[in-house]
């Protein structure tokens, strides 16, 4: 199940890019979901678990990955941890979503993230409830997020 918590959430990763330059695995590239998201949300082939093949970069390391899928692939290797899926944009929220269907994921998030018209299950760390659409998921994180902007 997918676990979000709106706002600054103490022990989660927030600088995902940095994060994931020392603690990236080769292997983690091989996985077909891994594979997968990279087609998808940044366009480009794994070619071996060093080597990726970007339309617009031309022949690139996993370092130099989008962050959003940089973080995804956090998400998807790492679950024990909890990542700020702010640097992602709505196009991972699918992938969000998919991962969480795998493994219990829980993420921190300083935006509202579209998660698309279809169905979904989502707990709302902040309040404990549970969400399953989009309109449900709207003003319950309006209020979260007002909530921490106005403690700031």
């Amino acid at each position: 199940m997918l676990k979000i918590y709106f706002g600054e959430l103490k022990g989660s990763v927030y600088n995902t890019d940095v994060y994931f330059k020392y603690a990236y695995e080769d292997e983690w590239l091989m996985d077909p979901l891994a594979k997968e998201i990279i087609k998808d949300i940044d366009k480009s082939e794994v070619l071996d678990r060093f080597l990726i093949d970007s339309p617009v970069l031309g022949k690139i390391p996993p370092t130099m990955l989008s962050g959003g899928t940089k973080t995804l692939l956090l998400m998807l290797n790492e679950p024990e941890k909890v990542f700020n899926a702010s640097t992602c944009g709505d196009n991972c929220a699918k992938w969000i979503l998919e991962i969480a269907k795998r493994q219990d994921l829980t993420i921190n998030l300083g935006h509202l993230m579209d998660f698309g018209s279809g169905y979904f299950e989502i707990e709302i760390l902040n309040t404990g409830q549970i969400v399953n659409d989009m309109v449900s998921l709207i003003p319950i994180a309006h209020d979260c997020l007002v909530k921490w902007e106005a403690s700031l």
